[in-house]
Order: structure tokens, then C-alpha cells, then sequence
């Protein structure tokens, strides 16, 4: 398993637009792929579950990974996120 701690820093959080933008990207890879914030943790790759963790701008979160590409899946996502959810 791999996972890495990240600070959400632009405006709005995983919302909406970055939230599906955080998804396609977890959908993109074969790993189950789950993230942490505070106490709670969701499906990477539901729009729901990630939405109901309600990540905001400077919520520490964990993206952890388990597969055959969980270290691509890992670090691909902190890019997403560190890239301002640039596509």
C-alpha cells in the first residue's frame, strides 16, 4: 500500500469541478484508491463519497493506493492537486 499526505490548497476544496477532475484521475488507474480526511474515508473513485469527506482549503488529506500502480496512481493524484487541478 502507498500513500502520501497532501495540503489542499487551492480555493474551494475537492469541490465540484476538482472533485471530478480528482475522480476521472483515481478512475484512470487499476489500484483501489481511497482518501482520509480528519477521521473519515471515501472511494477515490465515487463522486459522492469523495464529496461527503467535504475537503476544503487547507485540509491535510492521505491518498492511499493498493494495486499493481498504486505508486503511479499516488503520485499522479498529488500532481493533480499540487497542479491546481489542471488537467
Amino acid at each position: 500500500m502507498t500513500t502520501k499526505n497532501i495540503e489542499i490548497q487551492n480555493e474551494i476544496g475537492l469541490h465540484a469541478r476538482p472533485a471530478t477532475y480528482f475522480i476521472q484521475k483515481a478512475n484512470s488507474f487499476r489500484s483501489s484508491i481511497w482518501v482520509e480526511n480528519s477521521d473519515r474515508r471515501a472511494n477515490a473513485k465515487s463522486l459522492l463519497g469523495v464529496l461527503s469527506l467535504g475537503i476544503s482549503k487547507g485540509d491535510i488529506i492521505t491518498i492511499l493506493a493498493d494495486g499493481e500502480d498504486e505508486g503511479a496512481a499516488v503520485e499522479a493524484l498529488v500532481t493533480l492537486i499540487l497542479g491546481g487541478f489542471n488537467q
